[in-house]
């Protein structure tokens, strides 16, 4: 099949045909990353800029690692070093930059819908890195990616997600996505940190971390986002560790060979206890791996590769 999206904005907008073209397409791509020259002249000549107004490390980097594995030119632009401190809008920002030529403008920002409506508005294909809490489909992607690889297959798999769900966009992507491909979802987390009506994206809930990890396939710990909360929804972080966090005594509970994910960064012995982030169920850096391939996936397909270009 052809790919039609000119944006990725979230997981909802992508059926599942689209969902196996990207990964399908980013195992192709992830065999670049294994050359002893790392690069494609696939995406010569084309224009990547990477609006971040937010922090970011695997995400941001990733993208910039993937452009340059696709010949492309990226540019970065931070909100903090853009004239929007001199009080320029969003959409005129993003205008000036779509006026140089950009391609394919990555955007990571705090609100929530930010990257629709500048999709809404300009020529150049936008991809979202992360809106507020809403969606972060490209870490939900290189998620079911490293899933995928690991177990062969999404649909059937028991998948828990525990942590901080109402602040995590991660978990959104990650509850639609997986889902859409067949998987068995259940959230888990403090009662002050799970959203009302989270129910209706196709996910279970519970509040005691044993049950949701029974029978587990994978586990997915979240972290906690203390930046976007207001008020402290847990008395202390020893005790969100001892109840919440993810121990080896907690992993019984899971099946044998359950995979252990983390989308980083990783508050080593808060959500997740170090011999279990470092073990031998641990995937989390196989992920960031995966990063790259999806996001190459996903930069060659928006751009038109299909039509095109070959790998």
């Amino acid at each position: 099949m052809q790919f039609a999206k000119k944006d990725i904005l979230d997981m909802a907008s992508l059926s599942v045909e689209e969902i196996t073209l990207i990964l399908d397409t980013a195992e192709k791509m992830k065999e670049i990353s294994e050359r002893p020259v790392k690069k494609v002249p696939t995406l010569r000549g084309k224009t990547i800029v990477l609006f971040f107004y937010e922090p970011s490390t695997r995400t941001r980097t990733s993208f910039d690692i993937a452009a340059k594995r696709l010949s492309a030119d990226s540019v970065s632009i931070s909100a903090s070093t853009s004239s929007m401190v001199k009080g320029e809008t969003l959409i005129d920002t993003a205008k000036n930059i779509e006026a140089m030529n950009a391609d394919v403008i990555v955007m990571r920002h705090s609100s929530s819908g930010a990257p629709l409506m500048l999709a809404k508005r300009l020529n150049a294909s936008v991809i979202n890195a992360g809106d507020g809490t809403h969606a972060h489909p490209t870490q939900a992607l290189l998620d079911m990616m490293t899933i995928k690889e690991s177990k062969g297959t999404i649909d059937g798999l028991r998948i828990a997600i525990i942590g901080d769900i109402s602040h995590s966009r991660v978990a959104r992507s990650n509850i639609t996505g997986l889902t859409k491909m067949g998987a068995d979802v259940v959230l888990a987390g403090p009662p002050t940190m799970i959203p009302k009506g989270i129910e209706s994206l196709g996910a279970s809930v519970t509040y005691h971390v044993d049950e949701a990890i029974h029978g587990a396939d994978v586990i997915m710990m979240l972290r906690i986002q203390k930046e976007r909360q207001k008020s402290f929804l847990f008395p202390t972080e020893r005790e969100y560790a001892r109840v919440y966090g993810l121990s080896k005594e907690k992993l019984k509970h899971a099946k044998a060979d359950a995979l252990i994910m983390h989308p980083g960064p990783v508050n080593r012995g808060v959500e997740i206890a170090p011999d279990v982030a470092d073990g031998p169920w641990s995937v989390i850096l196989d992920q960031v791996t995966n990063g790259v391939a999806v996001r190459m996936s996903l930069l060659y397909l928006v751009l038109g590769g299909l039509r095109h270009a070959d790998y």
